[in-house]
């Protein structure tokens, strides 16, 4: 018996190693360094950090190619190419896969001619501009260059993904590059391999605009009464207290317990909002004010050469984050007791002037100290994650914070009040680094459309900031069918438009932060079109945003579908049917309305289809789980929201008859043809799943 105990002792011993063992190497940095390639007849294979990333088979007889192989180190930045080269210009094809992390995507490495669009993709995307599969995990890009390419996902998990690849010319080359997103783009504390990007919607309403620091704890209940019953079914999760709730910033008890405003205290506020199924979010700030506070602790700040405080605009006394003790006695506190009271997200604001005006303006202070300004500034961070833990949602605010990269959950990269044109500044660090917040959406009759459709369609940070009332009209339609955010991934490993990430390296230079810096996100850009690409199981589409007029069509190729098949063009605001088009095709005005376009692009099946529903932006994508056509009819399983009616759009082409629709766990309220489409409507009290067929 004795011998049994052992024996199972031993093997859950070793069980136990090995997991820990593949815990170390999952987490592990992996090698900056070149891959090793290795061809055996007409097998290629490609390896880096010890797996096999690429493997395929070459068309030709390995008498007609050769391969070369160009290596280069310039200051960490790793570029390694591989060509394959036929020697009598014969077409090369080399049919293979791409095997990485359940992290990676493919996408485009390198801006193409006359890119435009801002891409974002549900799932693994299948689109033809993609030359590249990036693997976050591991942060390597592998891109085909000079040659055809097809990039089709094949196995989708989260222990890794595999990609079949298709490529076709007289010379094909690689290029890979390791450390992509840390060395090549400059994001020195960028290590994908010790944190995930949090993968939740970050659906709210902020109370800044509403009420800016006039806020109230009655107008914080109004509005969570309000939201609770308005826009919590649809996916709205966060009530955020901003500024105005503090007695001051200042040490913890002057924010911890509140100004008389707020007489049920900050544990109750939050009681409040739970209570109503809501998350409370409260915003903080790393300004200090209280000098009396300083002349008793001077070693919990910055001092000049004569040791006395130093001070900064906008941000006051400077915290000396090197100081455990001050981060202590300051910070811990704070996020601690609100960690307790059940606060859910935590917007740490003035970052920016703690940074330029407190710790690069005083530099000399760290220096002395023979320590590092950034990793002071990190340190403060840290302390509020510490308490705050990785569960809760943590957003760096404002401008972009290249060094909070790995501690924060999401960043404001520009300046206060909301710019949909910001979204196309950093698109490729949106769910990849962290999620991105364009700052709140009002509900004004010229921005909320296009501002809820952009914000939505590139998988940000959506926070609404209107008062209640605001909430009760008919433009709150336009937040309805924007959430929830979907998770998204980039199309692009470059932004489409590069002008203020051009300039990262001059943060560190950088003294003051009183409005935008020219590497900050900013209101102008001229681009307008946004890229969604919808993979779910049963079919994938194309979403295209519209929000301004630098374009008046496109061509499908310009959007990544084939050329040479056709599709079907429904436009979802004002759920008109386009028609079905070849090559591509033309805007058209935009309704005032709205002021913007989102066009569903399907595959013509040449049968009646699905084109859109009137739940979500994704037209179908966030609610439907099933669809098929089989046997004449189309079935499709759909999640309902309670009392919110349900419109099903169909193309029926010619020669098909409708038979009838039966769905028998809703109830039908409508059911009309217009030209080619065909709109049902159908309605539950309750949220579920309902099953639904249309005969022909």
């Amino acid at each position: 018996m004795m011998n049994v105990k052992m024996l199972l002792t031993t093997l859950a011993t070793f069980v136990c190693c090995i997991g820990m063992a593949q815990m170390k190497k999952t987490n592990a940095t992996p090698p900056n360094g070149f891959a090793t390639v290795t061809l055996s007849g007409k097998h290629l294979t490609i390896r880096y950090d010890g797996e096999e990333i690429f493997y395929g088979d070459i068309n030709l007889d390995a008498k007609d190619f050769y391969i070369r192989e160009a290596k280069d180190n310039e200051a960490g930045k790793i570029s390694h190419s591989i060509s394959i080269t036929s020697r009598k210009q014969q077409s090369i094809k080399l049919n293979g896969t791409i095997a990485a992390s359940g992290q990676s995507f493919p996408c485009e490495e390198n801006r193409g001619w006359g890119s435009s669009l801002v891409r974002h993709s549900v799932g693994l995307s299948h689109s033809l501009l993609n030359k590249a599969v990036y693997d976050r995990k591991k942060d390597w890009a592998l891109s085909v260059e000079q040659a055809n390419v097809v990039i089709t996902p094949s196995v989708a998990a989260s222990t890794g993904n595999k990609f079949n690849v298709v490529i076709t010319g007289d010379e094909i080359v690689f290029l890979f590059k390791p450390h992509y997103y840390q060395h090549h783009r400059g994001l020195s504390y960028f290590e994908p391999w010790k944190y995930d990007v949090w993968q939740k919607p970050v659906v709210g309403w902020s109370s800044w605009y509403a009420y800016f620091s006039k806020v109230n704890e009655k107008n914080v209940h109004d509005i969570t009464d309000v939201l609770s019953n308005k826009l919590k079914k649809y996916g709205l999760e966060y009530i955020q207290i901003d500024d105005g709730y503090q007695q001051e910033t200042a040490e913890p008890a002057k924010w911890t317990t509140p100004n008389d405003k707020f007489p049920s205290g900050m544990d109750g506020l939050a009681d409040y909002i739970t209570n109503k199924g809501l998350k409370p979010a409260i915003w903080t700030n790393v300004a200090f004010t209280n000098k009396s506070y300083v002349d008793n602790h001077k070693s919990f700040f910055l001092k000049d050469a004569k040791g006395e405080p130093v001070t900064g605009r906008w941000v006051g006394y400077v915290m000396d984050g090197s100081n455990t003790i001050a981060m202590d006695s300051l910070v811990k506190p704070i996020y601690k007791y609100f960690k307790q009271t059940g606060w859910k997200y935590y917007k740490l604001d003035a970052l920016r002037h703690l940074r330029y005006e407190g710790y690069n303006s005083n530099n000399n202070y760290f220096t002395a100290k023979k320590t590092s300004g950034t990793e002071a500034f990190r340190n403060v961070v840290k302390a509020v994650r510490s308490e705050i833990g990785k569960d809760n949602f943590l957003l760096a605010c404002w401008g972009i914070r290249p060094e909070l990269v790995g501690i924060v959950d999401g960043c404001r990269i520009g300046n206060d009040g909301y710019g949909i044109q910001s979204l196309t500044q950093y698109n490729s660090f949106n769910n990849v680094i962290w999620r991105n917040d364009p700052d709140h959406i009002e509900l004004s009759e010229k921005v909320a459309y296009p501002a809820c459709m952009a914000t939505s369609m590139t998988g940000s940070l959506f926070l609404l900031t209107d008062k209640p009332e605001k909430y009760q009209t008919p433009i709150i339609d336009a937040a309805i069918r924007s959430i929830p955010v979907m998770h998204t991934v980039p199309g692009q490993l470059y932004d489409i438009d590069p002008s203020c990430s051009m300039y990262l390296d001059r943060l560190n230079s950088t003294v003051s932060g009183s409005m935008e810096r020219v590497f900050d996100a900013r209101y102008k850009s001229p681009y307008d079109l946004f890229l969604l690409e919808m993979n779910k199981v049963y079919e994938s589409w194309m979403l295209l945003g519209r929000t301004g007029k630098s374009q008046s069509s496109i061509s499908f190729a310009e959007m990544g579908l084939d050329k040479n098949k056709q599709y079907l063009v429904f436009e979802f605001w004002t759920k008109s049917f386009k028609g079905v088009f070849k090559e591509g095709f033309q805007f058209g005005d935009m309704d005032t309305t709205y002021n913007c376009q989102l066009f569903t692009v399907r595959e013509d099946q040449h049968h009646p289809q699905l084109v859109a529903t009137n739940r979500h932006i994704s037209s179908g994508g966030l609610e439907i789980d099933k669809l098929d056509w089989n046997n004449n009819a189309l079935n499709g399983q759909s999640q309902l929201v309670a009392d919110d009616q349900y419109i099903i759009y169909i193309y029926e082409p010619e020669g098909f008859s409708f038979k009838d629709f039966k769905c028998p766990e809703a109830v039908v309220v409508n059911n009309q043809k217009r030209g080619n489409i065909r709109s049902i409507t159908i309605q539950s009290n309750t949220a579920k799943a309902v099953e639904w067929t249309v005969s022909y």
